[in-house]
């Protein structure tokens, strides 16, 4: 039922100030880990997503609830491989918002293998990856600005 009230549309340029705010969140920071060294920097917050909206290589797309924004989703490319990335606003943790949005956004985007990459603690996350068919494949670490140390972190693979 929550999947058709979710619905996807191209990243418009005035919806990175909500994106801005979203990311914001301490819990949602945490969880994320691997964040920009200063999240809290809002001109380069817009200017860098700016850039990345102009970005071919890239399938950003804005997670609406009805009619209101709620998060963001995106493919993007690290040496050749596709990797997703998603956001939803803490008010709407725990509906199924980020499972309806990336069975979506997997329809439009068809590009594979596509990785996922989760901080070893976020269940959330990784429970939307399996939702959706990606399995996980391994293990990497890295530093999580988020958390100012270094962390495991979970690879997840759609093929």
């Amino acid at each position: 039922m929550l999947n058709s009230q979710v619905a996807l549309r191209q990243t418009l340029k005035p919806d990175l100030e909500l994106f801005f705010q979203f990311q914001l969140d301490k819990e949602g920071n945490y969880l994320a880990a691997f964040t920009p060294k200063d999240g809290r920097d809002k001109k380069a917050y817009l200017a860098k997503f700016t850039r990345l909206l102009a970005d071919p290589t890239i399938n950003m797309q804005t997670i609406l609830l009805d009619d209101t924004i709620v998060g963001s989703i995106a493919k993007f490319e690290i040496e050749g491989k596709a990797e997703i990335t998603y956001w939803i606003d803490r008010k709407f943790w725990g509906i199924g918002i980020a499972t309806a949005a990336l069975k979506n956004f997997l329809v439009m985007e068809k590009m594979r293998p596509i990785f996922g990459r989760v901080a070893f603690d976020n269940f959330g996350s990784q429970k939307v990856l399996v939702n959706c068919d990606f399995a996980m494949i391994g293990t990497d670490r890295g530093f999580a600005n988020a958390r100012q140390m270094e962390i495991e972190e979970h690879i997840y693979k759609l093929t």
